[in-house]
Formats: C-alpha cells, sequence, structure tokens
C-alpha cells in the first residue's frame, strides 16, 4: 500500500515541478510519469526494510 501512496505523491510533486517550471502538458505528464515511478520504488523498499507492526 505504501508503494501506491509513494507513486501518487510521486506524481503528484511531478506534475506540480513541472508546472512550476514552465512545461506543457507532455513535460507535465513526463515529470509526472518519472516522480510516479521513483515514489513507487521508494515506497516499496521501504515496505521491504521497515518491519510491519505487530
Amino acid at each position: 500500500m505504501l508503494n501506491f501512496m509513494g507513486a501518487v505523491l510521486g506524481l503528484v510533486i511531478g506534475a506540480l515541478l513541472a508546472r512550476k517550471r514552465g512545461g506543457n502538458w507532455a513535460d507535465i505528464a513526463q515529470y509526472g510519469a518519472v516522480f510516479a515511478l521513483i515514489g513507487f520504488l521508494l515506497g516499496t523498499l521501504v515496505m521491504l526494510v521497515v518491519p510491519a507492526p505487530q
């Protein structure tokens, strides 16, 4: 579940960053996709490293 939250957060951050830099719709989509992948991978890493509460 944490990986999907990381992907959504990354998507939003990437889209906002591209928009702030004055990108067109393709730039916003690309930044969103790349940041979503990064967030997904970081979320997956955290899920693997941090133990689940008992």
